[in-house]
């Protein structure tokens, strides 16, 4: 149901961006979250269905930002400034159940998520 692209080789301090197109429904919550090689997952940044709520890792703030298209259900991140330290996977999530309260960057919460797409930055 949901499918990534957008990743690549670029060097630091370049520009990326990822879409991730979903696909049967609208959910509740979009997010971003990556995993370098020997690490662990970790959250990069969510937004509600409408994106008038949005959520970053201290890490990725002021240089990613996340938005959504609702005419075709695409999440995006548009990534710059990028450093060595952000080369990861990077996956996109959606959760179906409807919450009030703070965005979760836990990713059990997630009900669904895609394949994922490689991003390299080089030094």
């Amino acid at each position: 149901q949901l499918v990534e692209s957008g990743g690549g080789l670029v060097q630091a301090g370049g520009s990326l961006r990822l879409s991730c197109t979903a696909s049967g429904r609208t959910f509740s919550t979009y997010a971003w979250f990556r995993q370098a090689p020997g690490k662990e997952r970790e959250f990069v940044a969510a937004s509600n269905w409408r994106g008038g709520r949005t959520y970053y890792a201290d890490s990725v703030k002021g240089r990613f930002a996340i938005s959504r298209d609702n005419r075709d259900n695409t999440l995006y991140l548009q990534m710059v400034s990028l450093r060595p330290e952000d080369t990861a996977v990077y996956y996109c999530a959606v959760r179906i159940e409807y919450s009030s309260g703070p965005l979760t960057q836990l990713g059990s919460s997630y009900d669904y998520w895609g394949q994922g797409t490689q991003v390299t930055v080089s030094s």
